[in-house]
């Protein structure tokens, strides 16, 4: 059941979105950019460090198993000690690493730097869903997380034409291009990581721009929302780690994934092995998500508009999956690059109606550690999708087996979100609040 809102509290809610939503954009970009420009890095450094596929693939999987590993209890402590010191101390911590990767020299200085760059990343996207939580009831989420979700291509719109750009510095100052690429890129985290503490207020109660009679408004609005979420909504942290709709939920996120970094982190080389120079490489990229970033916002509209969300993540998942097969089946440059973007395109559009899900049946720490174990346990796939890419590359010397994987892998994810269906309209016994 949705709360119906009034004029009034729309135009509150319109008021906060403005305030924090591009920040929050600006924020995730960064971060997403930080993990996923040695896609374009790869492009030179692959060569200048003689990285085979499979050691490419294993460098930048193992990111997510720093990840995965730290992802729950830094989820947990930005409840605990709130957003604007949390997210400060994240920023900071990968903006370090991040700049750090300009001096990999061997595999494992790159597997070492790649773990704890995922290690100190952890908590910093499903953080920023929670904290939409504080601020916004569940009618509004979906778009808000489609219009904050687009900072996931946006990142690769603006970045794959600058790290382009960026590896074209070969020789200055006796670097190499990929490493002022990782220089130069990491200096945003570092500098927005101190602007947080006066720009990202912890929630509402400490919004300096709003008005007593405004926070009042949005507190009440949300307490009403709580209050009309459905019955068995879980509050107590371990019986919502152990429920069954969590589970099935970080297995579904787990196929997207798979699918997300699968093409995020290998698109540049598949586009440069059609014969593309790295510029142009650059802005190929740029164009596919860049209909993503557009994309994005209207997906998340659509499913709220319609209050649905299970429909909408399924037939993205299942789009991607046929994006994939076009791309592992087809001769022609053109027709490939286009498969290629449909999935890109769809699996991106297909996390903005997932997103929706978890609030709805999650509430208090157990949102904290809920959402934290679905996004970690499914960034596991951000480990297997280019590992398995990697593999497949050095094994038969083609992509084709790698997007039929990644294809295989988006269809059982669009199967366990209709399943997911089922699970959702079961009841549960209510578990007490323990915060």
């Amino acid at each position: 059941m949705s709360t119906v809102l009034t004029a009034e509290e729309r135009r509150i809610f319109a008021r906060a979105s403005r305030r924090i939503i591009p920040l929050m954009i600006v924020l995730y970009m960064v971060s997403f950019l930080d993990r996923v420009n040695v896609g374009f890095a790869a492009l030179t450094m692959n060569a200048d460090l003689g990285f085979s596929p499979t050691v490419f693939g294993w460098g930048v999987g193992i990111f997510f198993i720093g990840y995965f590993i730290f992802e729950v209890p830094s989820n947990i402590v930005i409840e605990k000690v709130g957003a604007r010191i949390w997210i400060c101390r994240i920023m900071l911590t990968w903006g370090v690493i991040s700049g750090a990767m300009a001096f990999v020299g061997s595999e494992t200085s790159f597997y070492v730097l790649r773990f704890l760059l995922g290690a100190a990343e952890a908590g910093f996207a499903p953080g920023m869903i929670l904290y939409l939580t504080y601020w916004f009831p569940a009618e509004l989420r979906a778009r808000l997380y489609g219009t904050y979700f687009i900072a996931i291509p946006l990142a690769s719109v603006i970045g794959a034409p600058v790290s382009a750009y960026l590896l074209g510095f070969d020789g200055h100052l006796g670097l190499k291009g990929w490493q002022w690429m990782f220089l130069i890129e990491a200096a945003p985290a570092l500098l927005l990581g101190i602007a947080v503490l006066w720009l990202l207020p912890d929630g509402p109660a400490r919004a300096r721009w709003l008005s007593a009679e405004e926070k009042r408004v949005i507190a009440d609005c949300l307490a009403r929302d709580r209050a009309n979420a459905q019955a068995d909504a879980r509050h107590a942290l371990w019986p919502a780690l152990k429920d069954a709709r969590v589970i099935v939920m970080s297995l579904i996120y787990f196929g997207l994934v798979i699918g997300l970094y699968g093409i995020s982190l290998w698109l540049p080389q598949m586009v440069k092995g059609m014969g593309f120079g790295n510029v142009a490489v650059g802005w190929i990229v740029a164009a596919v998500y860049a209909v993503a970033a557009i994309a994005m916002p209207l997906w998340g509209a659509s499913s709220d508009r319609r209050q649905e969300r299970i429909w909408h993540t399924s037939i993205a998942a299942f789009l991607g999956a046929a994006g994939f097969v076009g791309g592992a089946y087809f001769a022609s440059p053109l027709l490939t690059i286009l498969s290629l973007g449909l999935a890109a395109i769809a699996v991106y559009v297909s996390i903005v109606p997932f997103w929706a899900l978890p609030p709805t049946f999650l509430g208090g720490t157990a949102a904290a550690g809920g959402i934290a174990l679905i996004n970690s346990v499914g960034n596991l796939g951000g480990f297997v999708g280019p590992y398995a890419v990697g593999w497949v590359k050095e094994t038969t010397e083609s992509y084709s087996a790698g997007m039929l994987a990644l294809a295989a892998a988006l269809v059982a994810a669009g199967a366990l979100t209709l399943i997911m269906r089922l699970r959702l309209t079961r009841k549960a016994p209510v578990a007490a609040p323990s915060d």
